[in-house]
């Protein structure tokens, strides 16, 4: 994989600023290849955090990498010819500005054909952005569509008539709209009094969720939640006692926020000595992986999250034909380690890319674009097709979504967990396994 660093901490940028900014280092890359090459072959970047707090989310990556090179190893048909498929990976380090400099570096050195991106809008927006300043095709995901897409704009305070489309970005994921819907119908299972405590940073997608016009707090107060929201803090704080303060002395029984697993830990680590005890925490991000949630000893149990892939969802890749089911086995079957979300999405781009170098005949980059506009692939993680469907007009040409479901963590044996599917409101086609229980 690309060469790792010191963990560096995230950038702080309001999401109605959190566009991309270029730094100076360029960051080394490596290249995933077979061993001979024709003079010709489909170059694909892809950029993803795989050193820093957000790590987890580029966990499979290498896994993902590895199996998409064995299922190609015979090329790519492409218009008249068939292509050998290079992979070059680069490390964003969890930086924005590090996320622009190595997705520059494979636009303007390694000369890639289409770009790949993916995980929080630290690392999709500033690659996204440069593509576009570039002109270089570019399909992301792992970030809610909001961030991404507002977050790039000229104007991101102006709204939608000051909102323009992209040219050659593109995206697929889930929006606030989704996750907020998911969260609330969770929370409906339990008997609370309503108080929701919000935990959200200076970041991206912290900024977004605690929007006060398309986050959490417009939706909470329509349904009769109060909501009490101590600031922005700094990624990888180390003292939440002023939040958990705020917490205890306004009774709040439900938990909810996005952040970076490190500061979850802190955070909920801190809540326990502390002796404030929620009946429900449904976080974004932090709680996503088996193996954060493990760090937490029996501690985590019963916590909460957004589902965006698992063995459990009803789609097949149009790369291998293996079930979501199938695809989490080999993986836990190649690596001795449990299933984590982000292996569905990682292995979605790869399709999206095949599919898109093959429908664009081998043309140039406008034509790369166009097939990607195209695009209607049933892939792992569900169909998937710029179509405008359930996005707003301003976001149409540019968004995608995919389907969102809420799940609660079960301990079993020893320090180990599951994720139970206890809400399906909004994606009945994905199965439910349980209901919401209280935090004991």
């Amino acid at each position: 994989m690309a060469k790792t660093s010191d963990s560096i901490r995230v950038n702080r940028r309001s999401f109605m600023k959190a566009s991309a900014a270029t730094g100076a280092a360029l960051a080394a890359g490596s290249v995933f290849a077979p061993a001979v090459h024709a003079a010709k072959s489909l170059k694909l970047g892809y950029v993803s955090p795989q050193t820093g707090p957000l790590a987890l989310f580029g966990e499979a990556d290498k896994f993902v990498i590895g199996s998409f090179l064995d299922t190609v190893k015979g090329g790519v048909k492409v218009g008249n010819a068939t292509l050998p498929v290079e992979v070059i990976v680069k490390d964003s380090q969890s930086n924005p500005n590090r996320a622009a400099e190595v997705a520059k570096e494979l636009i303007v050195g390694d000369k890639i054909d289409l770009m790949l991106v993916a995980s929080t809008p630290e690392t999709t927006n500033p690659v996204s952005t440069q593509c576009e300043i570039e002109e270089v095709p570019c399909i992301s995901t792992v970030a809610p569509w909001q961030p991404y897409f507002i977050g790039r704009q000229a104007n991101p305070g102006g709204g939608p008539p000051a909102w323009k489309p992209f040219n050659y970005t593109y995206h697929f994921f889930w929006g606030l709209e989704d996750v907020i819907a998911v969260f609330t119908n969770m929370w409906g299972q339990v008997k609370t009094d309503k108080a929701v405590g919000g935990l959200f940073p200076n970041d991206g997608d912290g900024n977004a969720w605690g929007d006060k016009q398309v986050g959490f707090p417009p939706v909470l107060e329509k349904g009769g939640y109060t909501l009490t929201d101590p600031g922005r803090y700094q990624n990888l704080t180390d003292d939440f006692s002023a939040q958990i303060a705020a917490f205890k002395k306004a009774n709040c029984e439900i938990i909810t926020g996005v952040m970076i697993p490190p500061d979850f830990t802190t955070f909920w680590n801190q809540a326990s000595q502390q002796g404030f005890k929620p009946k429900v925490a449904s976080i974004g991000k932090a709680i996503l992986f088996p193996v954060a949630v493990e760090a937490l000893g029996k501690n985590g149990n019963n916590l909460s999250s957004e589902v965006w892939w698992s063995p459990s969802h009803p789609f097949k890749s149009s790369l291998t034909g293996q079930s979501a089911k199938a695809l989490a086995e080999a993986y836990e079957k190649a690596t001795g380690k449990q299933w984590t979300q982000p292996i569905g999405f990682a292995h979605a781009l790869f399709e999206l890319a095949v599919d898109v170098a093959k429908r664009s005949g081998g043309g140039d980059n406008k034509a790369m674009v166009n097939a990607i506009a195209e695009t209607k692939l049933d892939t792992v993680v569900g169909p998937i097709a710029w179509n405008g469907k359930n996005v707003p007009p301003f976001a149409a040409k540019n968004v995608a979504k995919t389907p969102l479901v809420g799940g609660q963590w079960r301990l079993r044996n020893g320090n180990k967990y599951d994720i139970v599917i206890t809400d399906n409101k909004t994606a009945p086609e994905i199965p439910a396994g349980g209901k919401m229980e209280p935090i004991a």
